[in-house]
């Protein structure tokens, strides 16, 4: 292959130039004068933890792990779409047509036992994870064809013939491990050995499955580089778990933890009262952002009777009243998701034109015609329809899927097989959103389970796509890149533990994940994302459900935070204790 001139820079942008030049001296959503000093107290609703290593498919791994006890070759501006500058790396090159990465380490760079970091680490890493880690990382490096040691403190990746501009920035998100431990280590057995890491943070004790904390290291290398100034203000964070999220919030206002991002509707129009937030011991916030939320939905696994058959899936969308629900149990807080990238210029909207068409155009026999000729919008009970009249949509849908009811309960004709299902949920919560889903499906001969285990078991059957459908979410970034391919392409389908929970199995989409990922340019990339995200409601995959534009947070008044907000919203490691 040929060699191509470039050149190292400090920062590498996905499309386009960084927004901070070479000499920045902090980003401009941190106090660059916050102080450094106290505990961060945090929750988490689970059942406990069994593992200290996030990067493998076995147990479940501890809280915060992967935010504060391991470092990357870069780091991302929460400021931009997608543009990372050095931090183990001082800086990184990559030619015009991406076709290689050269990352040169800085040679202070230390894991938490004080060895360096080099070339060699980075090299193992990228193989211990391909060999041995999660099987998304298979699928997220899989253009990489080749990596070289080139010296002590420099390592090149080289991509063959692909056209994926996003692989040196996903190369630069790879959290490095120290090849001196794992060689004495086994990396596959999940367990509770304390590792060497690379972050700002060790894990200083932990009980088993109820709490861990970490600890600043003071010797962190990197502490004053200018993508940290601002950043890692506390000396502790400590993570409590609690298994159920009505205790976890009785024990927030109590006093027993310091921050709480609020993820039900009802929790905060009814649930923040008493003396801490009338005496302000307690502040309460909704703090808008930009970003891109995703999808939050029923996500029905279409591997499996009666998912595998798209006219059901369609039809079982009419059983959701969200209109209803969000009046009744939202307190009118959400707005209805109609796209894989809400929230964002990616979703797409209207009927396809120009460069989406084109694209879209050699697929026209492979896909529904509604992708051509109907916007995309999830069933409604607005402008004049009703529940009844999504209902008897429903049942006509069923009908042209081979359904019928017989003795009231909906059937297939052929087998005599009865629709019925099974929704898995780890959170009680959800049950007042689920019941009367189920209750409305029960008008159609509908059988619908409510099934709640506990989050060992969720994450278990998961992960081996051991269930009927779930309530899933799937977020997204301004800049959509390899992380496609983990959740749609057909090479995950049936990989256990991908994020291709929905099973999605199709040759027009495998095509499109591809083109996203080989999008040459910003208005491509928007283009190519457009008709992947039409591509995909239209396969009536899931059920979308409700996004807030604000992130919902509660904190006790010993934090502060900046006084502006970065378009992805808010991120605790700008936050600090009051002197």
């Amino acid at each position: 292959m040929a060699l191509h001139a470039a050149e190292a820079v400090h920062g590498l942008a996905m499309h386009g130039d960084p927004k901070y030049g070479p000499d920045f001296k902090h980003f401009d959503y941190v106090n660059p004068d916050a102080p450094k000093g106290g505990t961060l107290r945090l929750s988490i609703v689970a059942n406990g933890y069994d593992s200290l290593n996030p990067f493998v498919l076995k147990g479940v791994s501890a809280a915060g792990l992967q935010t504060y006890a391991y470092d990357s070759l870069l780091t991302e501006s929460a400021d931009e779409p997608f543009t990372m500058y050095g931090l183990i790396a001082k800086s990184v090159e990559t030619p015009e047509d991406r076709s290689y990465v050269t990352f040169h380490l800085r040679p202070e760079a230390r894991f938490s036992d004080g060895e360096p970091i080099t070339a060699e680490d980075v090299a193992y890493t990228f193989h211990l994870l391909i060999d041995k880690g999660h099987p998304f990382f298979r699928s997220y490096y899989a253009e990489v064809k080749d990596v070289k040691v080139l010296d002590k403190y420099t390592v090149r990746f080289d991509f063959g013939d692909t056209q994926n501009r996003e692989l040196p920035l996903i190369l630069g998100q790879m959290p490095i491990l120290p090849k001196h431990y794992w060689e004495k280590h086994d990396f596959e057995e999940s367990g509770l050995t304390i590792p060497v890491s690379s972050g700002p943070y060790t894990i200083e004790k932990f009980d088993a499955g109820r709490s861990i904390t970490y600890k600043r290291n003071p010797d962190y290398w990197a502490q004053d580089l200018p993508v940290n100034v601002g950043r890692n203000n506390f000396d502790e964070v400590r993570y409590d778990y609690y298994s159920d999220d009505t205790v976890a919030l009785e024990a927030f206002k109590a006093g027993n933890y310091d921050f709480r991002l609020e993820s039900s509707a009802k929790n905060w129009a009814t649930g923040y009262t008493g003396d801490a937030l009338s005496s302000g011991k307690i502040i309460k916030e909704a703090i808008h952002h930009g970003r891109p939320v995703g999808m939050q939905a029923f996500a029905m696994n279409s591997r499996r009777f009666p998912f595998d058959n798209p006219k059901v899936r369609e039809a079982l969308a009419y059983g959701f009243d969200f209109n209803w629900a969000n009046q009744n149990l939202f307190y009118g807080q959400y707005t209805r998701t109609q796209s894989f990238f809400e929230n964002s210029d990616l979703a797409s909207s209207g009927l396809p034109k120009g460069e989406e068409l084109k694209l879209l155009e050699p697929y026209r026999d492979q896909l529904p015609p509604e992708v051509f000729n109907k916007e995309y919008h999830p069933p409604s009970t607005t402008n004049g329809t009703s529940l009844r009249d999504n209902l008897r949509t429903a049942i006509t849908l069923l009908r042209d899927a081979g359904f019928e009811i017989r003795d009231g309960k909906m059937v297939e004709k052929s087998s005599g097989r009865p629709l019925k299902f099974e929704i898995m949920i780890f959170q009680k919560t959800f049950e007042r959103v689920i019941l009367p889903f189920k209750k409305n499906l029960a008008k159609l001969g509908i059988e619908v389970d409510v099934r709640q285990v506990d989050t060992s078991q969720y994450i278990r059957r998961l992960r081996s796509f051991d269930f009927d459908m779930v309530v899933s979410s799937f977020p997204q970034s301004d800049s959509p890149g390899n992380e496609q391919r983990d959740y749609w392409h057909s090479s995950n389908a049936d990989e256990p533990g991908s994020r291709n929970i929905l099973g999605v199995n199709s040759p027009v989409v495998d095509d499109l994940v591809a083109k996203v990922i080989q999008a040459p340019d910003r208005q491509a990339l928007v283009d190519r994302t457009h008709a992947l995200d039409r591509v995909l409601l239209w396969g009536h995959y899931v059920i979308p459900q409700w996004y807030p534009a604000v992130d919902r947070v509660a904190y006790r008044n010993k934090l502060a935070r900046p006084s502006n907000t970065p378009k992805n919203g808010i991120d605790l490691s700008r936050w600090w204790v009051k002197p």
